[in-house]
């Protein structure tokens, strides 16, 4: 009779908390416990799935559940507090702390890695050299077709496609590449990386930009898959492209700039208190956060590490 009756005042005792957070809308999530959403750019997606996995291992009792969209869509959502953490290709700007700050809100963004966007076309292309500057042409439509670049090549129209119109990769061609012109109407957008991939695949005149996370990771089978079906550019800052002054996204030519289209990746957090937010993010931007980062074939942006050359290729 005692032990039912300890049973039911703990019972109780707990539905009674339960009330009362419900009731004050007090957060129960801690830097390892609780549930939260975090949003995150889907270039960014094949390494905060790893990230994932090895955090949930070591919390069990924490949840977090990604939501992969838009770059755009992904700041907007922190705006708005419908979430607390997000992976980005960019900083806050001025404007958008002075915004934080009004509503008492001091949002941090850290460092996360140094990655890259590849530019993959279709396995059958002979020629897999390209210079920056020909590249900003093809974007914005001052030239149109292969044989305008490669003699001899197809008179078909090249078409670029990005992962999404919103996406990180436009918003990075835009302002880096084109030189704030239009990019010419008949390039296109997807949806995600992976479709990107099947789509140049599936058709000879298409460039494909992605981000390079999706096909750095040489150990997993997924990727070695997605390289099956395409090929890797070369990229030149110098016109004409040639083989000595192109290079391909591997991480030696992130970490020295040799390859052009490198970025920052970042994790900003805005929370008012150290909560499940706060403790995924201090995991991305430990020793073993960065480790995870490092094996994927990027590069982590807080920790040391060491480059080695060799002769593998994509």
């Amino acid at each position: 009779m005692k032990n039912k009756l300890l049973v039911s005042l703990v019972l109780v005792s707990g539905w009674w908390i339960m009330g009362c957070t419900q009731k004050t809308g007090q957060l129960t999530d801690t830097p390892t416990t609780g549930s939260i959403k975090i949003c995150a750019d889907e270039t960014f997606k094949p390494i905060l799935e790893a990230e994932l996995d090895v955090f949930h291992s070591l919390y069990p009792y924490a949840h977090i559940e990604v939501e992969y969209k838009t770059e755009t869509d992904a700041l907007n959502d922190l705006f708005r507090d419908s979430t607390r953490l997000i992976i980005s290709s960019r900083p806050l700007s001025e404007k958008e702390l002075d915004f934080f700050h009004s509503k008492t809100f001091y949002p941090k963004s850290h460092e996360l890695a140094f990655d890259a966007l590849a530019l993959i076309v279709n396995p059958n292309m002979v020629d897999t050299l390209i210079a920056v500057r020909d590249f900003e042409k093809i974007l914005t439509g001052s030239v149109i077709t292969w044989d305008q670049l490669i003699p001899d090549a197809s008179k078909d129209t090249i078409r670029v496609v990005f992962d999404n119109k919103n996406s990180s990769t436009v918003r990075f061609m835009l302002d880096s590449i084109c030189s704030n012109n239009k990019i010419a109407n008949w390039h296109t957008a997807l949806e995600t990386n992976a479709q990107v991939i099947d789509y140049v695949a599936e058709h000879h005149n298409a460039i494909g930009v992605i981000g390079v996370s999706w096909i750095s990771d040489r150990d997993d089978p997924r990727m070695l898959s997605f390289l099956s079906k395409i090929k890797v550019l070369a990229v030149s800052n110098d016109k004409p492209a040639t083989a000595s002054n192109s290079f391909q996204p591997f991480q030696a030519y992130i970490w020295n700039h040799s390859y052009p289209f490198t970025r920052i990746n970042y994790v900003i957090v805005s929370e008012p208190r150290k909560g499940l937010a706060t403790g995924f993010a201090a995991f991305l931007i430990s020793e073993r956060g960065q480790r995870i980062i490092l094996k994927s074939g990027i590069l982590p942006a807080t920790q040391p590490y060491r480059i080695i050359e060799t002769k593998d290729h994509l």
